[in-house]
């Protein structure tokens, strides 16, 4: 008997220790919540090549310039994005221009000074350095650019070609590749 009488003791103590130490912690109930995840996309990168560099009537044998701040002759390429975000911009540049029959090259070249990158939209002959970037190397294209506030950026690129002195006659063209991206920035 005096062994069942211990073991009810001991067994009285465990459920007093257990309440006794459940009265310290606060009653919990079960709980859910729901939260979400959220992302907003900005709109895509355009690029328009909106206006041809266009050198115009050439001689042979006589080299002719068109400066990247000819309203009406310069290369103008519209990118069109999200406004005040980071782009880069890669420019590849032909070597030559070509007949359509591609049997004669007219040589182009490009100084590193022959962009100019506006986020204010305006004509080249207008640019002022605090519209952007201007004198920029269209091989390099390495500034921090961004899309201006507007929603839309200009390059404005020059070149020069020099005719041979028995240059064929005719219309020669080479394309102009500009790609852009959103840099994060």
């Amino acid at each position: 008997m005096r062994l069942t009488a211990a073991w009810t003791r001991l067994s009285t103590l465990v459920v007093i220790g257990l309440l006794l130490g459940s009265l310290n912690r606060p009653v919990a109930a079960q709980d859910v919540t729901t939260g979400e995840a959220t992302a907003t996309v900005l709109a895509g990168l355009q690029v328009i090549a909106f206006q041809d560099l266009q050198f115009g009537e050439l001689l042979q044998g006589v080299s002719k310039t068109m400066p990247n701040t000819d309203d009406d002759s310069s290369g103008i390429f519209q990118i069109l994005g999200a406004p005040s975000r980071g782009i880069s911009i890669y420019m590849a540049m032909p070597a030559y221009l070509s007949l359509p029959d591609g049997s004669d090259r007219l040589n182009i070249s490009f100084s590193t000074t022959d962009a100019t990158v506006d986020t204010t939209v305006a004509t080249p002959s207008t640019v002022v350095a605090g519209d952007g970037w201007i004198d920029q190397n269209p091989y390099n294209m390495a500034a921090p650019y961004v899309i201006g506030t507007a929603g839309q950026t200009n390059i404005y690129l020059g070149g020069k070609v020099t005719p041979s002195i028995d240059q064929a006659a005719g219309d020669y063209a080479g394309d102009i590749i500009v790609s852009v991206a959103y840099n994060g920035n």
